[in-house]
């Protein structure tokens, strides 16, 4: 092989799965085999495994749209033109995210960046005239009312397990169903959860998350070990799918059946699941500890997120009512 577009690595930008049109690059390599191999593993692994699945999406979608790489600038505002009523404008930004990356890493001239579909994409902007939506937080009392409704199968025990880990950990989705029982340390005060890698840790230096001893009828802490007994800890994903036969499979939970989980679990407890995500935990648990008046900073240790102007719509959220002026009039 005598070009860098063939690799996995490359996010599929050198060739759009299941399509017969292929994406090529010209990149040569004058090196050896040996050489170009060790290359290629390091490239590939600078990407998570979820990055490259998102960005061979995008661009199989823009190919099979009609889109060609390298792209033009009129073939990508075409395409803009085309989708404007059907995708969020966040989805359309994250796919010309992903075209302009193929070129970038092929050395070519990103169409992105021409004014044309500039324009195109601030015209589409103000014509939906609509705010970024955010997940609504599953905050604790309604997290409470669903974990009361709960039974004991094994199923139960599970989401119970997901569901406190993901809100106490302020986890993503994509953390949460990464995680596996090796990550999970016992300590006197609860347990150390090993975060190996998240979004904004593509390098994988990893941190440590404290999930501390629960003082309320729902622990953490104890649920983790219900589900650790009840699944015999065999497997190495902390959270596994569980069949019609109350059998535990080998694969680890999909990133869609974290959201899936949370709007059933809703339902079953007679809660409204619209605009709830896989993102709600994470809200939730940020927009909870703002209302009982944790600091920013002790929010953002257990989180993760780089600064409190991340924190401040869950910060604003859980404060609105926090000496509310309208309390002293009505």
């Amino acid at each position: 092989m005598d070009n860098l577009g063939q690799t996995s690595d490359n996010i599929h930008l050198s060739e759009a799965q299941n399509n017969t049109r292929t994406v090529s690059t010209s990149i040569a390599v004058n090196c050896n085999p040996g050489v170009l191999r060790r290359l290629q593993e390091l490239v590939s692994a600078s990407l998570s495994s979820n990055t490259r699945r998102a960005y061979m999406a995008d661009l199989s979608h823009f190919i099979d749209a009609g889109g060609q790489i390298p792209a033009t600038p009129e073939m990508v505002a075409v395409y803009l033109s085309r989708f404007s009523d059907d995708l969020a404008v966040s989805t359309l930004t994250r796919r010309l995210a992903t075209i302009s990356k193929v070129h970038k890493a092929n050395g070519w001239q990103s169409p992105c960046k021409s004014e044309l579909v500039r324009s195109a994409m601030r015209g589409l902007q103000r014509l939906k005239e609509s705010s970024p939506k955010q997940a609504k937080p599953l905050c604790r009392e309604d997290l409470f009312l669903v974990l009361d409704c709960m039974a004991g199968t094994l199923k139960d025990k599970r989401d119970r397990a997901l569901l406190l880990t993901g809100f106490a950990g302020g986890f993503r989705r994509s953390e949460l169903i990464g995680l596996d029982w090796d990550d999970v340390h016992e300590v006197r005060e609860g347990v150390v959860i090993n975060l190996r890698r998240s979004k904004t840790d593509q390098a994988g230096n990893g941190r440590k998350v404290g999930i501390p001893l629960g003082r309320t009828r729902h622990c953490p802490v104890r649920a983790l070990n219900f589900w650790r007994e009840a699944s015999h800890d065999t497997g190495k994903a902390l959270f596994r799918p569980v069949d019609r036969m109350d059998r535990i499979q080998e694969q680890r939970l999909s990133g869609d059946a974290v959201p899936y989980i949370i709007r059933g679990r809703m339902r079953e407890a007679g809660l409204d699941p619209t605009g709830f995500s896989g993102h709600s935990l994470r809200a939730g648990f940020a927009t909870s500890a703002a209302k009982a008046g944790v600091a920013a900073y002790k929010i953002r240790q257990q989180t993760g997120h780089k600064s409190d102007a991340m924190l401040e719509r869950y910060i604003r959220d859980g404060e609105l009512f926090d000496g509310n002026a309208a309390a002293s009039l009505l």
